[in-house]
């Protein structure tokens, strides 16, 4: 069974297969009741068409270094995650990422020379498998209305992904970008603890713009997003809290970390 190429998996992904009527004709799509690799992730990529739902329930902050994008918050430490168990279910109310939603499935280039896509899963994953039960992916020799779907979503995904990219083009070419860092007050602990090793919106620079390049992104949807981004990073402090319920924030004597982009994200 053919992979397709390796060189650099996004997160999560632990093996890509391209969909074959050949090879998976009679196999079946699951539904996954829990995603036990999400259990310690604390950050998920996000695309800028979910920034509105997203900042109800996470800080939506901008990765460090090149290549930056934006990530959903689900645990400010490495490892941690405050919405799910250790089994990947869902313990709160929460807006579930596209990216997470996505999985096992994605749209991927089999080979270098080409710029076409084809739909490919993560075997791995055990959501794709031989035996049932669940949604069959092809009827005769045609794809189903599931896997029809399945596509689909992934389709709407590149293409947001490629939004995203676009506004994270002109968002560095703003300028607008700054270091982040936020300071937590632990109740009963005079020193803050203080977060580092990100990016965020220089609040004060967004004020101080011109009235056309307001006018400008206003009219492209920047500023809304901009400002969902800015919203969203009071939630830190929940976030913190939450781990310290958990048991599993900094200790006392620590009094500074740095947020790490996710490994492949």
């Amino acid at each position: 069974m053919a992979s397709a190429p390796q060189q650099s998996l996004p997160l999560f992904y632990q093996d890509l297969v391209p969909l074959s009527s050949s090879q998976h004709k009679g196999w079946f799509n699951k539904q996954m009741d829990s995603a036990p690799f999400l259990s310690t992730q604390h950050a998920i990529p996000l695309t800028t068409d979910e920034f509105a739902m997203a900042q109800r329930f996470y800080p939506i902050i901008f990765s460090g270094g090149d290549g930056s994008v934006p990530l959903a918050l689900m645990g400010l430490n490495e490892g941690v995650n405050t919405f799910v168990d250790e089994n990947g279910r869902l313990t709160r109310e929460a807006y579930v990422p596209a990216y997470i939603r996505r999985y096992p499935w994605m749209l991927a280039k089999l080979r270098p020379d080409t710029d076409e896509l084809s739909l490919c899963f993560d075997p791995t994953a055990g959501a794709v498998a031989a035996e049932g039960p669940g949604d069959q992916l092809f009827d005769g020799d045609q794809p189903s209305e599931v896997t029809k779907q399945i596509l689909q979503f992934c389709e709407q995904f590149e293409q947001a992904g490629q939004q995203t990219q676009l506004f994270m083009k002109e968002l560095n070419e703003s300028g607008l970008l700054m270091d982040g860092e936020v300071s937590i007050q632990q109740q009963g602990i005079e020193q803050p603890f203080i977060y580092r090793g990100f990016r965020m919106v220089d609040e004060q620079k967004l004020r101080d713009l011109r009235g056309d390049q307001l006018r400008k992104m206003s009219q492209n949807g920047m500023l809304p997003l901009l400002y969902a981004h800015l919203f969203s990073l009071g939630l830190m402090r929940d976030i913190f809290a939450r781990q310290q319920e958990l048991g599993r924030g900094p200790t006392v004597e620590q009094t500074s970390a740095t947020i790490p982009a996710p490994a492949n994200g």
